[in-house]
């Protein structure tokens, strides 16, 4: 299991998709993209689409991503994508209360009880204390990250001279 944080984005596609029974359906699938802008994000999703679609599609959606950080699995049979919402408990110095503050993840896993265990064993290295407030599958199809030019998996990004 490995974590990446960066800005992400929802993209929605649609094209016509050929069902296992031979027939054309226009759908409409949902993927996440690492981009630093809607600009990048929508020349990103056609990038990468473009390999995988054969003919025309549209991107129809691009919204900022609720999450910030993405736990990726290395099991083949994890694949489904799911957003968790985690709350980290502290406890103020000054009224001794306990205060939740909320963090959304997407994990990838095969099963629920996966991706809660995935979530346990990141957060379990961790000295925070947190309660898993809520687990759901997503739709999201695959996650897309930045890997850049000639490099397996090192995100490269422009440097700025002056």
């Amino acid at each position: 299991m490995r974590s990446r944080t960066a800005t992400w984005f929802e993209c929605k596609i649609r094209y016509e998709k050929t069902m296992e029974d031979g027939m054309q359906k226009k759908v409409t699938e949902a993927y996440v993209v690492d981009a630093l802008s809607f600009s990048e994000a929508e020349e990103r999703i056609i990038e990468e689409m473009s390999s995988y679609i054969s003919g025309e599609f549209n991107v129809t959606d691009i919204k900022k991503a609720p999450y910030g950080e993405i736990f990726f699995s290395d099991l083949e049979l994890a694949d489904k994508w799911y957003k968790a919402k985690l709350q980290f408990i502290t406890i103020d110095e000054k009224t001794e209360k306990e205060k939740r503050s909320t963090v959304n993840y997407l994990v990838q896993a095969g099963s629920f009880n996966g991706a809660v265990k995935s979530i346990d064993e990141v957060m379990g290295s961790t000295m925070i204390d947190y309660v898993v407030s809520s687990m759901a599958e997503t739709s999201l199809m695959d996650v897309f990250e930045h890997v850049a030019k000639g490099s397996a998996k090192t995100d490269e990004r422009p440097e700025f001279e002056g």
